[in-house]
């Protein structure tokens, strides 16, 4: 007999809550954790979200959220993230370099 086809979800890989698990990000908007959770992901680091308060599970989108590792990935993971914010341009400076390549039209 043939196993039953699994979900993406069931096939995703997630730490067991059994484990020992530590927060090394949070965010007060899902998107920018879901953002470092794919970044984590990508480095073979699993990873998994969860609300920062009980109001999320009321209110989704609101209160914000966190993401936990392993215990024994949670330097590495702090360490990666630090990397990739501090490679990130500020909205201030991606403003500025495309100013500055752009002369203004001129009719």
């Amino acid at each position: 007999m043939t196993d039953p086809v699994k979900s993406t979800a069931e096939m995703q890989q997630r730490p067991d809550p059994n484990e020992q698990l530590v927060k090394v990000f949070e965010s007060g908007q899902e998107t920018e954790a879901l953002v470092v959770k794919g970044l984590l992901e990508s480095l073979s680091i699993e990873s998994d979200l969860a609300p920062i308060s009980l109001t999320q599970h009321a209110f989704p989108n609101m209160g914000g959220t966190m993401i936990l590792v392993r215990e024994e990935d949670a330097e590495r993971a702090r360490r990666l993230i630090v990397e990739y914010s501090q490679n990130q341009p500020d909205a201030d400076e991606e403003v500025e370099e495309t100013s500055a390549e752009e002369p203004p039209a001129t009719t």
